[in-house]
Formats: C-alpha cells, structure tokens, sequence
C-alpha cells in the first residue's frame, strides 16, 4: 500500500512545477494525462481514440480555449509521438509540450494567445506496445513495430499504388477514423534516427508528381515553408549536419521520396485524403537517447514546436452557405494552380481552410446545383496575427427557366405551322 502511495505521489505534478525529464512508461504516462486533464479541466480534454494490438489506450490530449468541442474559424492542429515505439524521444517531448503549454496558459501571452485561437491535439504514443517492447539501444532497439510486427509508417492506403485491400492495424484504423471525427489542417510526426524535417510526398508512381529526384505536391511551396519553419526555429537542424549514418540535408529539410521512397506512410495519408498537411520531424540521431541528454533536447526543440503550430494560420479560411445562408458540406474549394489528387472539400460546417504564402490566389468554390464562385484574393501572412484571412462564400438562388418564358416560346414554336394552316385554307375557299 505504502509502495503504491509513493508510486503515485511520484507521477502527480503539482501544479507550477515542471514534469520530471525521464521516460515515463504507458501505464505512468496515461496517470499523467489524467492528472492533467483534471487539474487543468477548463483548458483540456482527455479522450481515447482507440485500442493498440495488445489493448492500451490511444490517449488524446486536446488543449484550448475550447477544448470540448470544435468552433467556427478556430484551426485544428496535431502533434503525433512514437509511432515506431523504438523513436522515443517524439514521446517525451510532446508530454513536456503538454506541460508547458498548461502550466504557461494566462501568463505566457504567446501561449495563451496560441490556445485562444487553435485547438491543439496531442497523442503521445500511436505504439504504446512497440514502446514498452524497446530496449535502450540507441540506434538497432527492437521495438519499431506495432505488436503484429508492422511498421505502422507503411500500413497506410496509398495514392500510388493499389493497395486499398491491405490488412489496417488497429493503431493505424484508429488514427484513419480519428482524422474523420476532426478537420484537422495541420500535422506532425515525430520520429527518430536522424535530424531532418521531410514533407510529401513520400511515394510517386511516376506520374506529373516526379520531378526530378522529387515527388512534389501540388502545395510544394507551404510544405517548404513548413519544414523550414521547423528547421529554422530547431537549434540545429538548419545546419543540415549529419547523423552518423544519414546524409547532409540542405536547409534540415528534404522532400520524402528524395529521401527514400515510401509506400504507405502516414503523411501522404493525411495530406491526400485528409485535407491535413503533415511533416514528418525527425530530431534526433540517436533513437533513444540518454536521459542526461532529455532536457538539452527539449531546449532545442521547444522553439520549434512552437513556431510550427502557430503555422496553422497560414492562408485563408470561410465558410460556403447556400443562398439561405446555410452551410453548404462537401463544397470544392480549389486554388489556381493547385490541383489536388482529392479536391479540397467544406466539412460539416461548411468550412474550408488553405494554408497557402502570402500571396494573390483565384479561388473557385463549387457545388452541384448551383453556378461556381470564383473570386481572388489577397493572403496577407496569418501566423503573426493568429489567424488566417476569413473569405466566405456563399452561392446565389439557382436559376430555372421562367415558365411564363417556356409558353412563349412554345407558341413561338408553332406559330409558322399556324400560318400554313391558315393559308392552306384561303386557298382552298378560293379555289371554290
């Protein structure tokens, strides 16, 4: 009784203290959560999105101003940890992320004016299992994969190849039915073994998308931009310096398939079907690294973490109504220029968000029954304002043929048939 006294004493963190910098395991880390979500219960919601191979939880962590539920105009982001359950460090620094952004709320003005305008979602472990499977070696754990021996980075339906008929595992089937429960428009994935920030697409199947030694997205620029804004803001991943056995990337970025080609990744995945850009961070050389090396860590990412959630407000968002002004769901919204393997669609709100640079962009909006909008716009830069441009749009009255029209042209029609009959008629009196 004593020992499970001390246990728990251990794991609670009251509140203004710091979490302690080591590696907490699920059973501790989900202690954690829920210590969390109720000290803090104004400002977070704690929620499972499923089960892994092996029964644990798919603890969620959501923080803002409205954590309950989703608003109009406020973005929806998220930060997905250990999906190789031997990339461990992922794991540790979204709970110190949690940490920091709960115990700074109300006394940080950037932290509070970043939880006031965006909806932040946390999962800090997608392979609890693979987690709790790893050794401490630094670089050749086992581990990696889920408890069926899956990589989970390639178990997702691709748009270059055929594989839709392929097994899901239960992490990954979580996360597929997690993306439709919330329109999420910016992501990440952090991973170990290297220091690099990668964008989609991973994969290509030698179509329009390869360029190069490059398989380039229609939004090739924002995903630069994305990637930059992580390296640049890293301690050192702007450096490109290598890992031992990786190579020098120009900038701390590189595209996923000038890497090495992918099939199934989680990126794509999101990007693709779920209307969600998504990186993927790599940020460590060593996989598990030392615990004396966890604070040093943090500090050279923190900024980073930061600086990258705030690029959800990047670009322009609205509404689509109907001519009632209702919202109007499954509404395209497409930029010039940009044309996407799946059109951009409003959710059940009618909403839309792109993230785009600053910039002058035509965008067209169209939904059957109605004739499309198209209009241009002037994106200024959201991210230091905490929001992006608000553009709605909403369709006129369809228009019919009037049915006082149809008549007229109806009789116009027989008009000519009238007139021969008429004259067939004289001419017959006459010839009496």
């Amino acid at each position: 009784m004593l020992l499970s006294a001390l246990f728990w004493f251990s794991l609670a963190v009251p509140l203004g203290q710091a979490l302690e910098f080591r590696y907490h395991n699920t059973t501790q880390v989900e202690q954690y959560l829920h210590e969390i979500s109720k000290n803090y219960s104004s400002i977070t919601h704690l929620h499972s999105i499923g089960l892994s191979v092996e029964g644990r939880e798919l603890w969620v962590l959501i923080l803002g101003q409205h954590p309950r539920e989703h608003r109009v105009g406020i973005p929806e982001f998220k930060y997905v940890g250990n999906m190789h359950g031997n990339e461990v460090l992922g794991r540790v620094l979204l709970l110190q992320l949690i940490d920091y952004l709960t115990r700074n709320y109300m006394s940080d003005p950037f932290v509070t004016k970043l939880m006031n305008t965006t909806r932040i979602h946390i999962l800090p472990s997608m392979n609890p299992d693979g987690f709790e499977a790893s050794g401490r070696d630094c670089m050749y754990s086992q581990g990696r994969f889920n408890k069926n021996g899956v990589d989970l980075n390639r178990n997702f339906p691709d748009a270059f190849l055929s594989n839709s008929e392929q097994v899901r595992e239960k992490e990954v089937e979580a996360v597929m039915n997690w993306l439709k429960t919330e329109p999420f428009v910016l992501s990440a994935n952090l991973h170990g073994g290297a220091v690099v920030a990668s964008y989609p697409y991973d994969n290509s199947n030698g179509g329009s998308e390869l360029q190069g030694k490059s398989s380039i997205t229609p939004d090739n620029d924002v995903f630069v931009h994305l990637a930059k804004t992580y390296s640049i803001n890293h301690a050192s991943m702007q450096k490109g310096n290598k890992c031992y056995d990786s190579k020098d990337f120009a900038d701390g970025i590189t595209n996923g398939y000038s890497w090495y080609p992918l099939e199934g990744g989680m990126q794509d995945y999101n990007y693709v079907w779920a209307q969600c850009l998504e990186i993927t961070l790599e940020l460590s050389c060593c996989k598990f690294p030392p615990e004396h090396d966890l604070p040093g860590l943090w500090e050279a990412n923190k900024p980073a973490l930061l600086a990258y959630v705030q690029q959800v407000h990047l670009g322009v968002k609205g509404q689509v109504l109907d001519s009632n002004g209702t919202p109007v769901q499954n509404a395209s919204v497409e930029v010039q220029g940009r044309r996407n393997l799946c059109p951009f669609k409003t959710d059940r709100n009618g909403e839309y968000y792109r993230l785009l640079l600053p910039g002058s962009y035509t965008i067209t909006v169209t939904y059957p029954g109605y004739e499309p909008l198209r209009e241009t716009v002037s994106v200024p830069y959201g991210p230091d304002r905490f929001t992006a441009l608000t553009r709605n749009f909403q369709f006129r009255e369809p228009t019919c043929p009037s049915p006082v029209r149809n008549r007229e042209n109806h009789s116009a029609a027989l008009l000519p048939s009238t007139i021969t009959a008429l004259t067939a008629l004289t001419l017959h009196t006459l010839l009496l």
